[in-house]
């Protein structure tokens, strides 16, 4: 069987796509030159600098195919931010969209600098943490823990949403222990010794968030505490995360007081469920009065509620194209917000299971 090339045509040989048809790279050249010497009578030209100009720019076109291309060895560089998803190979499109290229091709190294994606991000990581390690391949690894070290960077600097990422490490230690021990160690890509220096710079990171010191900020005049006490309960009204509001009941008795204000946990039941689940789990105190803050935690068992994210990916459904929504689709471009519907951490990973 003859050996084929890269370039189909012809092993050994480079060809250049003319208006006239496919020709010898050679032949191309030699035409280009004589195209420049019929148009420019300065000397230098003839002095073969104009070989030397043609050939770097071809090089030049050589690069940066070679850089489109798929089979290309320098990872992470995509000029489009977005990812078709398909389940198999078509005579259009070869091969299958992974995880670890759908990282990748939406960005999501500098997603998590924007305080709209992060939490996105975050609890995508965490999903792929818990079920999704053994479907990452190598470079997919190192971009993972990459990911992971910009957030905990970001983290250490903003002093904000600790909570998020000391689950997420540790939900991560705990996976990559359960793999690495026991049998289990042989569906890691790559060394377990690589695994177990990577579980040692999760302990270390762990380490740089409990020794984290969280800076007060300067008081330039009243703080929440000073406010009235209705005031504070119409704030503390808009929370959504229950976490959130008993970490505030841990700042001072008075705070304390007003988290257990059933108003509060009245709104955190209609904010998550419907008014069906609710009936279907009412609560009664001994008085006969409804216990929303026992009713809220028997709902989470019953029903778990999606998260709420401010901005996401977006899937539509008429090109099977999956982009963040400020990447200027054709879909949105065209007004058609209808084909394109919003996409969950659990239902991206989703997309990419076979």
């Amino acid at each position: 069987m003859p050996f084929l090339g890269q370039d189909w045509r012809s092993p050994g040989q480079n060809w250049v796509k003319t208006k006239e048809g496919w020709k010898k790279q050679s032949d191309y050249e030699n035409k280009i030159v004589a195209e420049f010497k019929s148009c420019c009578k300065d000397e230098e030209f003839h002095n073969g600098n104009v070989h030397l100009t043609v050939s770097h720019e071809l090089a030049a076109k050589k690069r940066s195919k070679e850089l489109m291309n798929d089979n290309t060895k320098v990872p992470y560089f995509h000029r489009d931010k977005w990812i078709y998803v398909h389940k198999g190979t078509t005579k259009e499109r070869h091969g299958y969209c992974t995880l670890g290229e759908a990282f990748n091709r939406l960005d999501f190294s500098n997603a998590i600098m924007d305080s709209r994606r992060f939490s996105y991000v975050v609890k995508l990581l965490e999903l792929i943490a818990k079920t999704q390690l053994t479907s990452l391949s190598g470079v997919a690894q190192e971009n993972y823990m990459n990911i992971l070290e910009k957030v905990l960077q970001k983290v250490l600097e903003d002093q904000q949403s600790l909570r998020n990422i000391r689950e997420l490490l540790q939900t991560l230690y705990v996976s990559v222990g359960g793999l690495v021990q026991g049998v289990g160690r042989f569906a890691l890509v790559g060394n377990v010794n690589i695994w177990t220096q990577r579980m040692d710079t999760i302990q270390h990171w762990q380490q740089q968030l409990r020794c984290i010191q969280i800076r007060r900020p300067v008081s330039k005049g009243m703080t929440l505490t000073d406010l009235p006490a209705c005031l504070q309960l119409r704030i503390m009204q808009c929370l959504s995360d229950e976490r959130d509001l008993l970490s505030l009941g841990q700042v001072c008795p008075d705070l304390h007081t007003l988290t257990e204000d059933c108003v509060l946990w009245k709104k955190l039941c209609q904010y998550h469920y419907t008014d069906r689940q609710i009936h279907k789990h009412l609560l009664l105190s001994e008085r006969g009065q409804l216990e929303w803050k026992r009713m809220y935690y028997k709902l989470c068992c019953c029903f778990p509620h999606e998260e709420q994210y401010s901005d996401t990916p977006q899937f539509c459904t008429h090109c099977y194209i999956l982009f963040w929504k400020d990447t200027n689709h054709p879909c949105t471009a065209n007004n058609s917000d209808s084909c394109c519907i919003p996409v969950s951490p659990q239902g991206f990973l989703r997309l990419f299971q076979y």
